[in-house]
């Protein structure tokens, strides 16, 4: 019989209270340090004061009007980010993937408006991960996100990672951009080097294309810069971005130049919930922090620490760890066992880690975190290491009794 909840999770039998900083607690008391984030959504922890303050003030005020009319948090929150970023205007959505769909119309819409109808095409990379519409699962073309829905939404064409011929070898008259996360989340932490973005961004130059990025999870501080693709030094015409930017409240954007809009006039696009009053606060909330003096700089220290720490983690536990991979607070362990045996293991331990692609586990701590915390996390992975190595030992053992 099916569950009231539409059975389409795997989820842990665990579920939590409360949460208080880098902390989730269950009803028992029991405290988890969370270093998941919500899948990178939790960038100031739980419960951080500043955003409480910023959505009760907001609640008990007014919560919805529609887009109908003007909603003063949106000019604000729209201006802010215009002003950090490389755009020059911005739609705002409920999620990553309403971002992406509105990211993916925007760059069919540009080449139309230009009389050039036929570039619709949009180049995508093996492992991306962009959503689960029928769009964006279409350019993300993993197989298990495709199966079973029908025929796979046209004008995506996929290329190996990191392939730069094969974007060349791609291109024809339909292309009407490339589409690219710096930083791969789901594919399993996978960083595009910064002259390969740069390489990108020369050939959309030259060839009158779009370059989209989609920052939903690489974006708003994750890396240590503002935004992923600033460690390349390049700009995008369009980007999608949410998780972080909401602070675990409902709420993505579609980032663009004036040019690159140039097709998004009065009912091209529109979302009933999309940037609605609470969002908007919350929003403007997560930006006083992250946009606050220090606070990124603290990002970029605290993960060189954690990354140094989990290096040498794995030069002691080289039988259990293959790789260490990633960008600030944005790290990925490759185990030698499976990722969801790992990542189990440190449940154990009281730690919350995310699987992915490539066989990883994504390590997302809160951008407040702590160098105590760190060093927290960094004691609990040690420990499953130990456990794996000490099971390993003892198969190997009776292997050889055998």
């Amino acid at each position: 019989m099916i569950t009231p909840i539409l059975p389409t999770y795997a989820r842990f039998d665990l579920s939590f209270e409360k949460g208080d900083g880098a902390y989730l607690v269950t009803a028992s008391g029991e405290r988890y340090l969370d270093f998941g984030s919500g899948i990178a959504v939790n960038c100031l922890g739980h419960a951080h004061p500043h955003l409480v303050e910023c959505l009760t003030d907001q609640a008990s005020r007014l919560w919805h009007t529609s887009n109908l009319y003007n909603i003063p948090g949106q000019q604000k929150l729209a201006q802010r980010l215009t002003e950090a970023t490389f755009a020059d205007t911005v739609f705002f959505t409920n999620s990553g993937a309403e971002a992406m769909e509105c990211s993916i119309k925007m760059a069919r819409k540009y080449h139309a408006a230009n009389g050039q109808p036929e570039r619709y095409t949009l180049i995508t990379f093996e492992g991306a991960f962009h959503g689960r519409t029928l769009a964006t699962i279409a350019a993300g073309g993993q197989e298990k996100y495709l199966e079973g829905f029908g025929p796979a939404v046209e004008g995506f064409k996929q290329v190996p990672f990191g392939d730069l011929e094969a974007v060349r070898e791609a291109l024809d008259e339909t292309t009407a951009g490339i589409l690219i996360e710096p930083v791969q989340g789901e594919g399993g932490i996978r960083v595009f080097e910064p002259s390969f973005l740069k390489a990108l961004r020369a050939l959309c130059d030259e060839h009158g294309l779009l370059l989209v990025l989609d920052e939903v999870q690489c974006g708003v501080g994750r890396t240590g810069k503002l935004f992923a693709h600033e460690w390349a030094g390049i700009t995008p015409d369009i980007m999608g971005i949410a998780k972080a930017i909401g602070g675990g409240f409902p709420l993505g954007a579609c980032l663009a130049t004036e040019d690159a809009a140039c097709g998004m006039v009065a009912g091209s696009h529109g979302s009933t919930y999309g940037g609605n009053p609470l969002a908007m606060a919350v929003g403007n909330g997560v930006l006083d922090i992250v946009l606050g003096d220090g606070f990124l700089d603290n990002v970029r220290a605290m993960g060189l620490l954690l990354s140094q720490k989990l290096a040498r983690i794995k030069d002691e536990h080289g039988d259990v760890i293959e790789e260490i991979r990633g960008e600030g607070l944005m790290i990925g362990i490759r185990p030698r066992v499976p990722n969801t045996d790992f990542v189990a293991a440190l449940k154990d331990q009281h730690m919350l880690a995310v699987g992915a692609g490539e066989n990883v586990v994504r390590i997302l701590p809160p951008l407040i975190s702590t160098e105590k915390e760190i060093d927290e996390a960094v004691e609990k992975i040690e420990a499953v290491c130990r456990t794996f190595r000490a099971d390993m030992k003892q198969a190997a053992s009776a292997g050889a009794a055998e």
